[in-house]
């Protein structure tokens, strides 16, 4: 198969395409344009679960996958089963080289405590290197709203730091677009929402927060760190996220 050079005139041309476009609008035109070349990503956020409620009557066959990192809640490894019973997508665990044993061996200790942006560089942005390689497109389900660098995302852009086309199609969507979704379709979706916790990561790294907080307080809590470097641009190996 010869895939067609994603130019940024032609990613520009997609997102003014798409500009009042609906979420499924999005996902039938990143069906149409890329699979079987179009994977995604998710946590089992909201949104994710969403974005597979979606696909399942899209185009269930575009494969799913979660970036095991060892660290995730019980919560989130159960709604896996719940995906699988509802939908029939089987979400695929992409894991680290190493499991937590042997990394918190090799650097003496749980590195999240004190070097985190490493962490999640080896047990996400490199897993999610090999994971992606070979594909042409993968979904992400951010929203512009979350941080202030998804606000500077597009619905298509291409990403440097994967090397392939990048679809963001609950871009345009606020937090209660979001729940609004879930309780219409029955969305299945990990109970830590209704527990505090707005937006989930790994365990250790992830804590409920308060009324009133924003949403991604919770995450690497009483630090600066807001993203685990998926979503950011591009640093040197090994240099941290």
């Amino acid at each position: 198969m010869t895939l067609i050079p994603w130019t940024a005139d032609k990613i520009n041309d997609a997102c003014l395409a798409l500009a009042q476009a609906s979420p499924q609008d999005i996902l039938a035109w990143a069906v149409k344009s890329f699979h079987p070349r179009l994977t995604m990503a998710t946590a089992f956020g909201a949104e994710g679960c969403c974005i597979i409620h979606m696909l399942a009557s899209i185009e269930p066959g575009v494969r799913v996958f979660n970036l095991d990192t060892g660290y995730q809640f019980q919560e989130t490894l159960d709604l896996r089963e719940k995906i699988k019973q509802r939908y029939g997508i089987e979400v695929e665990y992409i894991r680290p080289e190493k499991t937590v044993e042997e990394y918190e061996a090799e650097h003496g200790g749980p590195l999240h405590r004190h070097r985190p942006d490493q962490c999640c560089y080896d047990r996400k942005v490199r897993p999610l290197r090999r994971a992606i390689a070979g594909y042409e497109a993968w979904l992400s389900a951010i929203r512009a709203d979350q941080t202030s660098h998804r606000a500077q995302a597009g619905v298509v852009q291409w990403d440097a730091k994967f090397n392939l086309v990048k679809v963001n199609p609950l871009l345009g969507w606020t937090k209660k677009d979001v729940w609004d979704f879930v309780v219409k379709n029955q969305v299945p979706y990990n109970p830590l929402h209704d527990q505090g916790y707005p937006s989930i990561g790994c365990q250790p790294c992830t804590h409920p927060v308060s009324e009133g907080e924003d949403e991604r307080a919770g995450r690497w809590a009483g630090t600066r760190k807001k993203e685990c470097g998926l979503h950011v641009v591009e640093h040197q190996e090994g240099s941290g996220i």
